[in-house]
């Protein structure tokens, strides 16, 4: 019903619709998603604690990609917040649909992806009598959330959907938990609500976004009085929006710039001031020099464990610059000299102008010598094709300018070692969890959130077989995805650890695989398998050109290892280079 209300200014009459008032709890979800969050593509799967919601959705100018798996949802969601940089939302059912989703929540909370998935759940007067399809979300997701909540009466409805969104999005951003009892979404609101989220969650929006000037006068006089400096840039750099100050900062500052699986784009890797990545499978100029630096310059990274090796051998000449939004990841596994807490490209515009160019000469001659000695490389000594000659190909035809994702294994590492990464938002994979089956649904949710740019999936048997039922989805909407799997009939790996430290007892390790391209096809997706190495050239041009989604089986060498490698236990400098060496 309307309320009249006096305008004060002009004391004429004005009749306004009530904004919540009347409404049932799944128009006002419906409506807060479309109206106030402008939300334009959601993932998930129906069910009956959830189908109030899906039938406000029935006539939903949104875009809404029914998923063949919730899993499938969750990634889908994480794959069109890492492309867009915007929330991914997903919206799924009590029980096993929320707990299929525990999987993406991880996965989004370990790389701070905002994702925000709304799950179903029984009515509030049965909840802890083991209902049908009944199963605590909260507590099973609250140590994979960045915060969740139950929502227990329909006037809260619509401060906690802001506050989820307010949280997903701000400070460092990370997956948000929403549990929708039936009652709520089919209950009506009887009053109008305040929608302003609390004090406390507001407060998360600007905390810690601007450093204090003096520990960024502090990090900058260190830089500048360092002789071999290298900067060390992690995803936060990319979700910060950072990545253009800080090529304007390694170009005053003449630093050397290496970067994490997370971090690759932030820094174009053609510029000759780029080292490419460190860490386990990183390249050795950028782990050797982090060995030898005296000025490490951290930014939006958190020296994961795959990054450091050894943290008794760690960049052991080196003065630490850590510049991160979250003070919780400030010398949480290395001691840092400097801490400088808040926004990154905040931060960087702040310490540009106190930047001094220094030539370095001597550094710079160090580390171009082991660039010629050591780059990436592989040797074409088998009679099938070498994963990496596959990828160079793709680089090599689509310019380094396609959106990449990736399941996690072998192939992961090699399309981060052989493809020339340029540009944000370019690279998606599943960095801190290490998620098997994230490339397909991954590659969905990154092409329906870049219409129009080329989205290829670059998989490993083993990894796209998790998954690989959201082709179904694929050839429904018709989503042009390209797919290259790199079929090695191994958890590849696993088989490399194997190799190397179990004296090649490969325990479960060996698959037989399906014939991938028929799969494909069966589903309605064009298939191509590619035995020939004489052919990589001509299928790659194949499934570029090729309108649609293609699932390309490139049949490639299953006795490749992935090099460098740094053993565990091992420090960056101690490094098996392989073929490198």
């Amino acid at each position: 019903m309307a309320t009249l209300q006096t305008d004060t200014k002009t004391a004429t009459p004005t009749t306004s619709k009530p904004k919540y008032m009347g409404k049932s709890g799944a128009q006002i979800f419906h409506e807060m998603l479309i109206n106030q969050h402008k939300v334009e593509v959601m993932f998930g799967y129906p069910g009956g604690a959830i189908l109030p919601v899906f039938d406000e959705l029935y006539r939903t100018p949104a875009k809404f990609i029914l998923n063949r798996h919730e899993q499938g949802s969750g990634h889908c969601a994480d794959g069109y917040a890492r492309a867009t940089g915007k929330p991914g939302v997903c919206i799924v059912t009590s029980g096993p649909g929320a707990t299929n989703t525990i999987t993406p929540l991880a996965t989004a909370q370990l790389d701070s992806i905002p994702i925000l998935v709304f799950s179903g759940q029984v009515a509030t007067k049965v909840i802890g009598n083991d209902a049908f399809q009944e199963a605590d979300v909260t507590g099973i997701s609250r140590p994979c959330t960045k915060w969740n909540y139950l929502i227990k009466d329909v006037h809260d409805l619509p401060r906690v959907i802001n506050e989820a969104f307010l949280v997903a999005t701000t400070g460092r951003p990370g997956p948000v938990l929403i549990d929708l009892p039936k009652d709520v979404t089919t209950g009506k609101c009887t009053r109008e609500v305040d929608d302003t989220p609390r004090p406390h969650i507001q407060k998360r929006k600007t905390a810690y976004m601007n450093a204090a000037m003096q520990k960024i006068q502090e990090a900058a006089e260190l830089i500048n009085r360092s002789e071999k400096p290298i900067l060390y840039v992690g995803g936060g750099a990319i979700i910060s929006g950072a990545w253009q100050v800080l090529r304007k900062l390694a170009d005053k500052g003449n630093l050397p710039c290496t970067t994490t699986l997370l971090g690759l784009g932030a820094f174009d890797e053609l510029d000759p001031k780029a080292l490419l990545m460190l860490g386990m499978h990183g390249s050795a100029t950028a782990n050797y020099s982090v060995q030898e630096c005296d000025c490490l310059i951290s930014i939006g990274a958190r020296f994961d464990d795959r990054v450091t090796g050894n943290l008794a051998t760690f960049a052991p000449k080196a003065k630490i610059i850590h510049i991160d939004i979250d003070p919780s990841s400030i010398s949480k596994n290395v001691d840092v000299d400097v801490a400088v807490i808040g926004d990154a490209k905040n931060t960087l515009e702040a310490m540009l102008p106190m930047i001094e160019h220094r030539d370095r000469a001597a550094w710079w001659s160090q580390i171009n010598a082991w660039r010629a000695k050591f780059p990436f490389k592989y040797l074409d000594d088998s009679p099938h094709s070498k994963p990496q000659f596959v990828i160079d190909e793709i680089n090599r035809q689509t310019n380094g300018d396609a959106i990449i994702t990736t399941g996690v294994g072998q192939h992961q590492m090699w399309a981060a070692q052989f493809y020339r990464w340029r540009y944000p938002r370019q690279m998606i994979t599943s960095g801190g969890l290490g998620t098997m089956g994230y490339g397909l649904p991954s590659a969905m949710g990154a092409q329906l959130g870049s219409p129009g740019k080329l989205v290829i999936d670059i998989d490993g048997d083993a990894s796209f077989l998790m998954t690989m039922s959201e082709l179904a989805t694929i050839a429904e909407y018709n989503i042009p995805v390209k797919v290259v799997i790199l079929n090695n009939d191994f958890q590849g790996m696993v088989k490399q650890w194997q190799d190397l430290f179990y004296d090649k007892r490969y325990s479960q390790t060996k698959m037989k695989n399906p014939n991938f391209a028929a799969l494909a096809e069966s589903f309605g997706i064009k298939g191509v398998r590619c035995d020939n190495k004489s052919d990589v050239p001509r299928v790659v041009s194949e499934m570029i050109n090729h309108k649609g989604p293609v699932v390309v089986d490139f049949y490639v060498e299953p006795n490749e290892h992935v090099y460098p490698m740094v053993p565990s236990g091992k420090g960056l400098h101690e490094m098996e280079l392989g073929t490198l060496a």
